[in-house]
């Protein structure tokens, strides 16, 4: 009996390992945020995806001043809501456009690939294009010779990224045949003109024919940026 007594008292005095997280609160905290700045990035569809401040377009610091003036205020108030439109609008707009693409791309064999095709966020850079020329030429083509992008707004730069990647795929040719068929030049409109942007009215028109679903909650401009994230977690 007391050689029993002694090992269940070894036993029970040994110390249980310690149960400690893999990751530490700070990591989780770092993923979490880069879960949100991505999430946020695929709703705002940034037309400058490279520009972190999101200051060096016009169309892209409207929205962003739109984002933070809604982050000080009230969820639900007319304030709010109001704002809450107007981000929509400038949302569907571009929606809009990246759906167009996607569409040729399905036409071209690419509905697999399509997702990761479009995938363009703040990680892209102008150092890693194989063709930036070539791709700015079929950016310019595809402006002018079809009705793929919006004729109030200057040419989307995410779409120059796109284009470097079809280009290397030996597809640019294809894609610019395809966005001419699927989405000519209508015969009144001719090169972009310096015209004054939708009203305001109009485009909340548009709006309500679109479902809203979960935007609200991702906002750019409650997200911290990497290089941030990463320096609080070294300090």
């Amino acid at each position: 009996m007391d050689v029993w007594h002694q090992i269940c008292c070894c036993s029970c005095e040994q110390e249980e390992p310690e149960n400690n997280p893999l990751l530490s609160s700070e990591m989780l905290r770092y993923f979490d945020q880069l879960g949100k700045r991505k999430r946020a990035q695929a709703t705002n569809l940034w037309n400058e995806p490279v520009d972190d401040t999101h200051m060096e377009r016009d169309d892209d610091r409207e929205l962003y001043n739109l984002l933070q003036k809604r982050a000080r205020l009230r969820r639900g108030s007319e304030g709010y809501r109001r704002l809450s439109f107007e981000i929509s609008a400038h949302r569907q707009i571009r929606r809009e456009v990246k759906d167009r693409w996607r569409q040729i791309l399905e036409v071209l064999g690419f509905s697999g690939e399509a997702d990761s095709l479009l995938d363009i966020t703040s990680t892209a850079s102008y150092s890693s294009l194989r063709q930036p020329l070539q791709a700015r030429q079929l950016l310019a083509a595809l402006a002018e010779q079809t009705s793929l992008f919006d004729r109030h707004c200057s040419l989307p730069e995410r779409y120059l990224f796109v284009l470097d990647r079809l280009l290397v795929l030996d597809a640019g040719d294809d894609f610019l045949s395809a966005a001419r068929h699927y989405y000519p030049l209508e015969a009144e409109e001719g090169p972009p003109s310096e015209e004054e942007p939708p009203s305001q009215e109009a485009m909340l028109v548009t709006l309500s024919l679109v479902p809203q679903g979960g935007e609200e909650e991702e906002e750019e401009a409650t997200v911290m940026d990497e290089g941030s994230l990463l320096v609080k977690l070294i300090e």
